[in-house]
């Protein structure tokens, strides 16, 4: 069937369908008990979302793939079995775009709604805050979209002379094209820079809300990826270097214990207290603020506990218990040294193609492309990974930021203790983060994804957006995110290396 790639195609289904059996393993395994047989809508909600992200991510090297399927057309246009990437690139990032601002609003407000209130009036009341913020997403983006919804492309009139067919062909360096009578006019080597014009169109609802997406995204993703690309690696190393190095003694263990039950106890108080406030109606400014930081200090002492344990192994299998978290140690130590090197491979990438003009070196796009000649999908895969590990990185910094920051509340994803809210937080963080991801990894990698349709859509279209196409032509995004890359491993070098012992401290500010 022409260029038809019966091949992607299957492999795109068989690779949709283990993303969405993956997703319901670790909603089944991540999932607290006390949900465990309800909250099947913030369920459903989880399971779209993490196959959403996911299959985005993997998009990109399914249309570098797909591109491959049309290397024996003559021009692009020829080649039209394929996979329609733009229309699923559109698709997939207006279904991201929805539930980040509609659909998990609404989850979140319906699952930590009053228990004591009737379903129907959970849902109205969800309701009611997702229709309001809907209009006013409808009308800025509307008014947005009619001032400035179009793009600037820079063009440049060229225009030549007719000659005859030339009996022979003969091109070098100082004759680049066919010229007449001696004298060759090549007025793509010879047009000068008055001749350069702005063409102005309008693009369309879709892209323009994919953009405005991935703006809001693009300052998360410098923000938390510029940190996580540093606190990724470093974190899992200075965990190694900051580990028990032995068991404590039993009245080192009774002493910390004693202190951590103390510390419980005053946390049971407060959040009966703030649990009392709630049901009066009085849920002011100062209210939401001792949540928070009874929160904070609950996920310390959550941390206390842990290490307690590890520096205590108890039981009759104590000795196999330690030896497990020294390997866990080792493991910590292995991935950290590898990811290490990924991320300084990322920052160096960046800097080389994205922030020197002209690029010293394809680098990274160099590497795929030489795995791709020695097998087909080993670049491909390549690709996929570094993506991928960008946006573990996004994950990392948001996770550092939130623990340290007043002003994010952070929720912390647990084997076998994540509440719904915790879990479509992070899926609402993921998804906004992962259409940066991609639109950073297909202009990082524009030598490699070069002709794609993810190209087209946040390479031209985006970078030529009016009112932003300044934000990427001075490289505000990337030059952040180096910056921020730098402090945080000049952060990790400062403090990193630091033990830290349990607090048995408790401060609710009241």
């Amino acid at each position: 069937m022409g260029d038809f790639n019966l091949a992607l195609v299957i492999v795109a289904i068989v690779v949709c369908v283990l993303v969405f059996i993956f997703n319901v393993y670790l909603l089944v395994n991540y999932q607290h008990p006390d949900d465990a047989n309800q909250a099947y809508f913030p369920k459903f909600v989880v399971v779209l979302g993490l196959s959403v992200a996911a299959i985005s991510i993997l998009m990109l090297p399914a249309d570098v793939a797909n591109r491959q399927a049309c290397r024996h057309a003559i021009y692009n246009g020829a080649c039209n079995l394929t996979l329609p990437m733009k229309d699923l690139w559109l698709a997939v990032y207006i279904l991201d775009a929805v539930l980040v601002f509609f659909v998990i609003p609404f989850a979140m407000f319906y699952y930590e709604g009053d228990q004591d209130k009737s379903v129907g009036k959970r849902i109205k009341s969800a309701l009611i805050w997702v229709i309001m913020t809907a209009i006013v997403c409808a009308l800025v983006l509307g008014i947005l979209y009619g001032l400035v919804g179009k793009v600037d492309f820079t063009v440049r009139h060229l225009s030549s002379t007719t000659t005859n067919f030339p009996t022979s062909w003969e091109f070098s360096g100082g004759q680049q094209c066919v010229g007449g009578s001696g004298v060759h006019q090549c007025s793509a080597y010879l047009a000068n820079e008055t001749s350069e014009k702005t063409w102005t169109m309008r693009t369309t609802f879709p892209e323009y809300v994919v953009a405005l997406a991935t703006i809001v995204g693009s300052v998360l993703f410098s923000i938390f990826g510029g940190v996580g690309i540093a606190c990724l690696p470093l974190g899992l190393i200075f965990s190694f270097i900051r580990r028990p190095k032995a068991v404590i003694t039993r009245s080192q263990y009774i002493k910390e214990a004693t202190e951590l039950g103390k510390k419980a106890r005053e946390l049971k108080k407060a959040a009966d207290t703030l649990h009392q406030e709630e049901r009066s109606g009085s849920k002011g400014r100062k209210w939401r603020k001792n949540v928070k930081s009874v929160e904070k200090e609950l996920l310390q002492l959550e941390e206390d506990v842990k290490l307690l344990e590890e520096m205590y192994p108890q039981g009759e299998k104590a000795e196999t218990s330690w030896a497990l978290t020294v390997l866990g140690y080792l493991a910590k130590l292995v991935l950290g040294i590898l990811g290490f090197i990924v991320s300084v491979a990322w920052v160096a990438h960046i800097v080389i193609y994205l922030l020197i003009n002209p690029p010293l070196h394809p680098f990274l796009n160099e590497v795929f492309i030489k795995l791709d000649d020695l097998w087909g999908l080993l670049g491909t895969a390549a690709f996929a990974f570094f993506c991928f590990y960008l946006l573990l990185a996004v994950i990392a910094g948001a996770m550092m930021l939130g623990l340290r920051l007043v002003f994010i509340t952070i929720h912390p994803m647990k084997w076998g203790a994540t509440l719904m809210n915790s879990f479509l937080f992070n899926v609402g963080l993921i998804l906004l983060c992962s259409i940066s991801v991609i639109q950073f990894c297909s202009t990082a990698f524009g030598y490699y994804a070069q002709a794609t349709a993810a190209q087209e859509i946040f390479g031209h279209t985006l970078e030529s957006l009016r009112g932003i196409k300044y934000l990427y032509k001075y490289n505000v995004f990337q030059i952040a995110f180096v910056v921020l890359a730098g402090l945080t491993f000049v952060y990790y070098a400062a403090f990193g290396w630091r033990r830290r012992k349990p607090s048995g401290k408790f401060q609710l500010s009241s």
